[in-house]
């Protein structure tokens, strides 16, 4: 028998699965599709335990489907371009290329250790010019079409550096490279691509994907692009001829109005300050103001200050004046950069006016509680009710009152009705080295002309110097700046900032399918069979920006005929965390796993097994030294009760045919576990991945092998052979190795990797219900049917899932609960 020595069996299948290209898939397959991948991973250096966790649920669905008779295609590449890699350069007096390959390399190594399933031909690298040629193509179709345009924008400048800063190198106000160094903001060109084109139709789709994207995902998004239906309404500041525009979405308060907020960037307020006493000092401060909104952009941290103007504003229906207050509260980017203030009935102009010792006006009573005074508010009131002090308006329902309002304003010329969306266009200059290059040149006769198509990719050049001083290092490399144009052939100047790398990572999952296609971005052939994607798995921080860009890329490679489909992804999962010592695993907090490590003392197939074992796959799971044991010790115990008994089962056939009759009751109880095992197991992988819960089933059909020992005086042997091979098989997608070892062992001539998905006898399979008793807090809510021989942490599950019982709790802390088995599970709530 001999023990199970992971390390030779691991790598034996390794290379057996690679020599046989068990992984590839053909693209021009007749068998139905299954395209299964993880996000983009940023080739950062080692990978450890966390990471594993989010490839190693793809390789188990992938392998289950591929046993289920699926052409599944799973690929891999490299997210190759970014900042990570520029910084790299610079601490360690390498180029980022370098930096990159070399990590690259060091991060296949590892998912090769782990027995990764992937389809390395398809492997795509976004550094490379053979990929980076079409982000260009790109650009130059959406220039075309008005898609791609140039304009200023404010950026992160650190004036020590004489650099520009992503958001991320923004510390706390200050350069990340020496911290007593505030950051400025400074107005440069930049190009912007118009996602707010396709707003609508990306928050519509939303709807679309409600039965294979998370809820808190979609919600994100929805959030993100944050439509708001409100109206354009016009102020007339005291002593001038000049007009304030606010936006906002509850006309209804404008009543309650008392004061109105500009940005601190909006273009009156210099004029609205100029001459006044104090005049200076308000202006250093507007200035203050202006760091700390786009810090509050980027850090969400900022505590809301202001300053009075000095000047006046007529409200536009009671005609009384209202004072103009500068706020680091209102965001130019959003709406019209002013908006009425009106404390009693917005939380955020609540806090501000307390601070500020603003008056509060009451103009909305609500219609089921006593009324409200201003007095002895503790937060503002922002529902629907009646209206009061408002004038003609005063006891109108306030849903009612607003259309009247709107009406009556507009009719004056004082107001317009308009949607807004929170999302704006997608700004994708850098002023770095390491990306694409944007393919346009500067002409002082023909201006801004795009590089002819033929003429791509513009490479990024290779020799460079990086001093982290400045701005892009490209502007240091003449050979790559000066250029001529291509429409006079008169002196020209490429364009040295480089593209966000978000654009990498937006349509990768198309160039897989013909990763050195050179006529077109992809074969659209290839494309048509293959998507949708079946199944995106990812981490929830890409929740917003990544996904909300790749479903913009879709629509528009559509509006360019490269595509006849409006969504590239039908089904999104997000892993949960792994935690160790209190926090998620991460280099910078110093608790990682190595894996490495692990493979060496315990072997990737327990690394694969506990990742999966120790907690559902959307749910954060704790790293523990005793669970990873525990998963070694399941492998040695099934390795040991096969390995014993394979010899003389190699020529048994395991056909249901061959089994004994009449089955004795051991064999009977035998195969009725086997196959109630594989139902459960197989249900887990066409439903909801509680992987956790397959394992479980797995280890207690092995237990049951154990408990009839010894099996060759109690077990005929083509029962044993049936169970076993459905334990191997069963077992497969989580711990591949052990598996395809024991497979051999058993006489099988093929890889498990090109044998089906065990079948089920329903009559076996059916295990008895019992009905399950739901309370909450004591009462009975409801009742469901469960098998007898689900565990008590599944009942629970599904019992707190339970749409009466969901909706009961919805976001109470649930302070302990029950399971009394097959009988009854009550919950109770924190008071």
């Amino acid at each position: 028998m001999g023990d199970y020595d992971h390390r030779s069996i691991e790598a034996k299948w390794q290379r057996f699965w690679e020599e046989r290209r068990l992984f590839y898939a053909p693209r021009d397959a007749r068998r139905p599709k299954y395209y299964i991948l993880p996000f983009l991973p940023y080739p950062s250096g080692d990978l450890h335990m966390g990471h594993m966790r989010n490839y190693t649920i793809g390789d188990a669905v992938a392998r289950c489907k591929r046993a289920q008779g699926f052409n599944v295609f799973h690929p891999i590449g490299w997210d190759a371009f970014g900042l990570p890699a520029e910084n790299a350069a610079m601490v360690h007096k390498t180029h980022p290329r370098t930096w990159t390959l070399k990590n690259i390399a060091r991060m296949k190594e590892q998912l090769r250790l782990f027995g990764f399933g992937y389809d390395w031909e398809a492997e795509v690298s976004t550094c490379e010019p053979e990929y980076y040629r079409w982000n260009q193509w790109f650009f130059l179709e959406m220039l075309k079409r008005g898609l791609a345009y140039r304009k200023k924008s404010r950026v992160n400048w650190c004036p020590r550096c004489q650099t520009v800063l992503a958001n991320e190198q923004v510390v706390e106000g200050c350069c990340w490279r020496h911290e007593e160094t505030p950051v400025e903001q400074r107005e440069l060109e930049q190009w912007f691509l118009k996602i707010t084109h396709y707003a609508e139709e990306l928050l519509a789709d939303l709807d679309k994907l409600a039965e294979g994207w998370p809820e808190r995902i979609r919600l994100m998004q929805r959030n993100w692009i944050g439509k708001s239906d409100g109206a354009r309404v016009q102020w007339a500041v005291a002593g001038s001829d000049k007009l304030i525009t606010t936006f906002s979405t509850r006309l209804d308060t404008a009543y309650g109005a008392v004061a109105v907020l500009l940005a601190p960037e909006h273009p009156l307020v210099n004029e609205l300050i100029a001459g006044l006493p104090g005049s200076a000092a308000i202006a250093r401060k507007v200035g203050v103001l202006r760091q700390q909104t786009r810090r509050a952009q980027v850090t969400g941290e900022v505590e809301k200050e202001g300053i009075f103007t000095g000047r006046f504003a007529a409200n536009p229906f009671s005609g009384d004046q209202v004072p103009i207050w500068v706020s680091n509260l209102v965001l130019m980017e959003y709406g019209t950069g002013a908006v009425q203030a009106v404390p009693a009935h917005d939380q955020r102009d609540f806090e501000f006016a307390k601070k500020y010792r603003l008056p509060i006006k009451v103009v909305i009573q609500p219609l089921a509680t006593k009324p409200l005074a201003a007095s002895a508010m503790q937060q503002a009131f922002t529902g629907p009710g009646r209206l009061v002090d408002s004038g003609p308006y005063t006891g109108m329902p306030s849903e009612k009152a607003l259309e009247k309002m709107m009406d009556d304003l507009a009719r004056k010329g004082r107001a317009e009705p308009v949607t807004l969306y929170r999302i704006k266009d997608w700004g994708i200059s850098r002023q770095r080295y390491w990306g694409t290059p944007i393919p346009v040149v500067y002409c002082n006769a023909c201006g801004i002309v795009p590089v002819p198509e033929e003429q791509l990719p513009v490479v990024l050049p290779l020799e460079v110097e990086f001093t982290g001083v400045g701005l892009s290092p490209l502007l240091n490399v003449p050979e790559f700046i000066n250029t001529s144009c291509p429409k006079c052939r008169g002196k020209a100047r490429r364009e040295t900032d480089t593209m966000d790398t978000f654009i990498d990572s937006s349509w990768y999952f198309y160039r897989y399918l013909s990763p050195h296609h050179d006529t077109a971005p992809f074969d659209p052939d290839l494309v048509r069979r293959w998507f949708p994607i079946d199944q995106y798995i990812g981490g929830a921080e890409h929740a917003v920006l990544h996904l909300i860009y790749l479903r913009f890329w879709t629509k528009m490679m559509r509006d360019l005929g490269l595509v006849d489909h409006d969504l590239a992804v039908t089904r999104l999962f997000n892993q949960g965390m792994v935690i160790k010592d209190g926090a998620k695993m991460s280099k910078s907090r110093g608790n990682v796993v190595s894996t490495d490590e692990m493979v060496e003392k315990y072997g990737a197939d327990t690394a694969r097994l506990f990742t999966l074992f120790a907690a559902p796959p959307e749910k954060d799971m704790e790293w523990t030294q005793a669970g990873v044991e525990g998963c070694q010790r399941f492998l040695q115990r099934l390795w040991r009760v096969i390995s014993k008994h394979a010899p003389r089962l190699r020529p048994v056939s395991p056909n249901p045919a061959s089994r004994p009759s009449p089955l004795g009751e051991d064999e009977r109880d035998l195969l009725r576990k086997a196959h109630q095992t594989a139902r459960r197991v197989t249900t887990d992988f066409d439903s909801r991945w509680h992987f956790n819960t397959s394992i479980a089933a797995i280890m207690e059909l092995v237990n049951e092998l154990y408990a009839l020992e010894p099996l060759e005086e109690t077990v005929s042997p083509p029962v044993l052979k049936e169970v076993f091979d459905m334990a191997v098989l069963l077992t497969a997608p989580f711990a591949p190795h052990l598996a395809e070892e024991l497979w051999q062992q058993l006489g099988h001539p093929q890889s498990v990797l090109e044998t089906p998905w065990p079948q089920t006898d329903p009559e076996l399979a059916r295990e008895e219900e019992c009905e399950i008793v739901i309370q909450v807090n004591g009462r009975v809510r409801s009742r469901i049917r469960v098998s007898e021989e689900l565990p008590d942490s599944e009942v629970l599950e599904q019992a707190l899932a339970d749409p009466r019982v969901a909706g009961l709790i919805n976001s109470q802390r649930i302070a302990k609960t029950v399971v009394v088995p097959k009988k009854l599970v009550n919950i109770v709530l924190a008071s």
